[in-house]
């Protein structure tokens, strides 16, 4: 019997009902099929270039380990299974997809690109937590369950690699664990006896005593200058006026910032969990650095691993800096101290009134497009003087040959940030009641204290005479698991250091006036 116009119509949909499930199952198998495909660790390695993903990855511990379990990189570089997966992929596919075809691998600073506030974009700490349920295991350490305590107390501000970024791609004895080795060595080498022994207003060359560390100081011959910066200069901020004429005494400045060589010279004569050899500690009759209490040993390595040497020594906190220089005080018989932020400025600025010392406007490209940070990549004019965002590699740098500002110091705008002996404010300038000063220190107290000078991850707008900033305690001692927490050491600080100004006697001052 033929069929009718409705029963041939009712089954033309089922037929295309059916169709729809079959393709449906199609798409869907397919798809999984698809991502399950580029899920896989060969697929990764196939697009990813960085030279050492896999390598790294194989020496880490979701790869070698005693339980014989291997993490997949999509277990720690995408989030679970969801919707949000399937975002991120294709987020990161395609930006995988551009890096691939529009850039020069070997042009990319991968040490940079491994770094905490890099990583932390593409590690999701949901994923951490979806194997690591149990943070209290039979195993673990005192110290690591302090630390997994302190962050069950605030785990919305602290991400699993804040403390194991090394678990995933190893990159050495990294880990986030009380470094009790810092500082030691068995280097044998000849040790000063004496300081120097200052008798004029000149550049000098200072002797830790005991040690075989010596550090460059630059006079600094007293003057008067503008302090601020005018209310047209570009990217001038709020807290850096009104400008006040300031008269500043001599001093001695140092002309690098303090390096790693001369703070571990302090630590390992003041450190309360190490001394220097009593025979070492004989070398000199002056020295009386069991006077001073310095730090306890930092957890990890607080040269993030770009070595030590005459590299600017970083991570030390506000107080421990001042402690360095009440022990150089001790041990030389001098008197030497931070800077205060208008003998810093002045120091800066060289005589200079321009937004810089070497006089070159800032350029920054606003904003995150692509082609703004395709075009902010440093300026040639700048990079003779500064170390900072466009010319670093991402982490500080010996002092090399940078040219001097016309005082004669190096790197007062780069490399490192700079601690003062001023309590931050930002009214400060406007609580200077007269409209000229001799030698001003700020604020009586507060809560934080200044930072000046541009650092190795500054961009250009930052590196102005009259830029200002300030510590940032809280956020700095983030992941710091001690209660209290460390007074010595930040934990989540590696672009501030100092150097040390000294003041010169009454007598060689009177003396070379003479």
């Amino acid at each position: 019997m033929r069929k009718s116009k409705s029963d041939r119509k009712k089954s033309r949909w089922k037929y295309i009902f059916l169709s729809g499930i079959i393709i449906g199952f199609i798409i869907i198998m397919g798809t999984n099929r698809a991502v399950s495909f580029t899920s896989s660790n060969q697929y990764c390695s196939s697009c990813h270039s960085h030279p050492h993903a896999i390598s790294s990855w194989k020496f880490s511990t979701h790869y070698d380990n005693h339980s014989g379990i291997v993490v997949k990189c999509v277990e720690c570089h995408l989030p679970p299974d969801g919707i949000e997966y399937l975002t991120k992929k294709i987020k990161f596919g395609v930006k995988d997809l551009y890096g691939e075809f529009f850039k020069d691998a070997s042009e990319i600073n991968w040490d940079e690109k491994s770094k905490l506030e890099h990583a932390i974009k593409y590690t999701f700490k949901e994923s951490c937590i979806k194997c690591h349920q149990n943070l209290f295991p039979l195993n673990l350490s005192k110290e690591g369950s302090e630390a997994h305590l302190y962050y069950t107390q605030i785990p919305d501000q602290i991400h699993c690699i804040n403390c194991h970024l090394n678990v995933g791609h190893y990159s050495g004895e990294t880990g986030y664990s009380k470094n009790v080795l810092f500082g030691k060595t068995s280097a044998e080498s000849e040790i000063f006896n004496e300081p120097f022994e200052l008798t004029s207003f000149n550049n000098y060359t200072e002797y830790i005593p005991g040690t075989n560390v010596s550090f460059g100081m630059v006079a600094i011959k007293g003057g008067s200058f503008m302090m601020g910066s005018s209310e047209n200069e570009k990217y001038r901020q709020p807290d850096e006026g009104p400008i006040t004429h300031i008269h500043i005494s001599p001093f001695f400045m140092g002309k690098i910032e303090v390096t790693w060589d001369e703070y571990i010279a302090f630590y390992n004569q003041t450190a309360s969990e190490g001394r220097l050899p009593e025979k070492t500690k004989k070398a000199s009759a002056t020295m009386k650095a069991d006077a001073i209490t310095g730090a306890t040993p930092p957890y990890g390595p607080p040269d993030q691993g770009w070595g030590m040497g005459s590299r600017p020594a970083i991570t030390m906190t506000h107080h421990a800096a001042e402690v360095y220089c009440q022990w150089l005080s001790l041990i030389t018989g001098k008197k030497y101290r931070l800077p205060t932020e208008s003998e810093w400025e002045y120091a800066c600025r060289g005589g200079t009134e321009s937004v810089n010392f070497f006089n070159i406007e800032p350029k920054h490209f606003e904003g995150k497009s692509i082609f703004s940070r395709l075009f902010n990549k440093g300026n040639p004019d700048v990079d003779n003087y500064v170390i900072y965002a466009g010319n670093a590699q991402g982490k500080t740098e010996e002092p090399r040959k940078m040219e001097e500002n016309p005082f004669g110091l190096i790197n007062m705008l780069g490399n490192v940030s700079e601690f003062c002996s001023d309590w931050y404010s930002p009214e400060t300038y406007s609580h200077f009641s007269d409209k000229e000063l001799t030698n001003p220190k700020g604020p009586v107290n507060g809560e934080e204290y200044v930072i000046r000078g541009g650092s190795f991850k500054s961009i250009e707008k930052n590196i102005r005479s009259a830029s200002r900033a300030h510590t940032e305690t809280d956020k700095w001692l983030l992941t710091d698991p001690q209660i209290p927490k460390s007074i010595w050491w930040y934990s989540d600080c590696d672009f501030v250091g100092f150097r040390v100004v000294c003041e010169p006697d009454k007598n060689i001052l009177n003396s070379d006036s003479k």
